[in-house]
């Protein structure tokens, strides 16, 4: 059905790509204006909808950067609000989007901030920092960043991919040539040759030879919803395990998770869903019901933070919920090489202000 859909919107995928090609010669060209600013501007982003792992490598940027003074600018997907909001002790998901909430849960010495307009959000974020860390502007064509960091999911980059609307892409795979460093994401631990050339053919030689990288998730201890206590992964053999997850592909999480128990319940939500209290309520049933004499409710960390508003998580009380933080691994032999290509870019930078 899926196959027979697609082939139906595929004309309309390809006037998409006219226009996207066309809207982007433009900027190319200067017709239309970009703007670009003396800060160090760091864009995390990609070119499909949904996750890549965006989240983790901005977090990994946060610490990799750690001797500087840094915002986060995010659009806050999903959030009911407008304008410009710096994230504070009032914020919840819905006020300014489930990932800068993580961030600024995370990282309290960060300054986290939305906007929908990423000039007008930089120019309120550039006098009092001295690096901005674009999480998801990659499309973003009316900035310029100086530094731009793109992602590719492996098994996604190893599939047929398609424009909207009859696949999930946001602009044709060339786009990638505008990135200064290209990141396949989720690899398997133990990726093969064979594999990186699988990825590899898909770019340029002079990608290949200085741009691309490649990086794999790491899962850490669970931590508890309501305390601050943590659970050792490998605890969770013979529990039985209610996985809740709203995010793009929770399919590497759920063959983790299957390494330490085979009893799973998931009860799989669309990217940054709400959850609703039917939604929780549904779950607490399926949970109390179950006969299992262990049991445990999982979640990742970008979902447990739509579960924080106060209706929402009372639900929760006396339950063992817990969520699953990650991060990421970039390949040991590459990793000194990544790490200073960002460092020199922020340096230079900084230098020349």
């Amino acid at each position: 059905m899926i196959k027979y859909a697609r082939l139906l919107l595929l004309p309309f995928s390809v006037i998409y790509g006219i226009v996207i090609i066309f809207r982007n010669k433009l900027y190319d060209l200067g017709f239309f204006k970009s703007t670009k600013f003396d800060i160090p501007v760091i864009c995390v982003g990609n070119l499909v909808v949904g996750g890549s792992g965006k989240s983790p490598v901005t977090e990994y940027l946060v610490h990799l950067l750690a001797d500087y003074k840094i915002a986060i600018l995010s659009r806050g997907y999903g959030r009911d609000t407008k304008g410009f909001l710096y994230a504070d002790q009032t914020s919840i998901a819905k006020s300014i989007g489930d990932e800068p909430l993580q961030f600024y849960h995370k990282f309290p010495q960060v300054t986290v901030a939305v906007c929908e307009d990423r000039v007008k959000g930089i120019k309120r974020l550039k006098d009092a920092h001295d690096v901005i860390i674009l999480d998801d502007a990659f499309q973003h064509r009316r900035l310029s960043p100086g530094f731009s960091i793109l992602l590719f999911e492996f098994q996604k980059l190893l599939e047929t991919q398609f424009l909207l609307p009859a696949g999930n892409m946001r602009e044709p795979f060339r786009g990638y040539k505008r990135a200064d460093l290209l990141l396949v994401t989720k690899s398997p631990w133990q990726i093969s040759e064979l594999q990186k050339e699988q990825c590899r053919s898909h770019f340029n030689k002079s990608a290949v030879s200085n741009q691309l990288f490649f990086s794999s998730i790491h899962y850490k201890d669970l931590q508890s919803l309501v305390s601050s206590a943590t659970l050792n992964i490998e605890d969770l053999k013979n529990k039985k395990i209610f996985l809740l997850t709203g995010i793009a592909n929770p399919k590497p999480l759920f063959d983790y998770l299957l390494q330490f128990s085979s009893a799973i319940e998931h009860h799989d939500y669309p990217d940054h869903h709400s959850f609703s209290s039917g939604n929780l309520s549904k779950l607490v049933k399926a949970y109390i019901q179950d006969q299992a004499k262990e049991k445990i409710i999982i979640t990742t960390e970008k979902d447990a933070q739509r579960l924080f508003d106060v209706t929402i998580k009372e639900l929760l009380l006396n339950l063992p919920v817990f969520y699953l933080p990650i991060n990421i691994n970039i390949e040991a032999d590459c990793k000194k090489t990544f790490d200073q290509k960002i460092l020199k870019y922020v340096s230079d930078t900084t230098r020349d202000r």
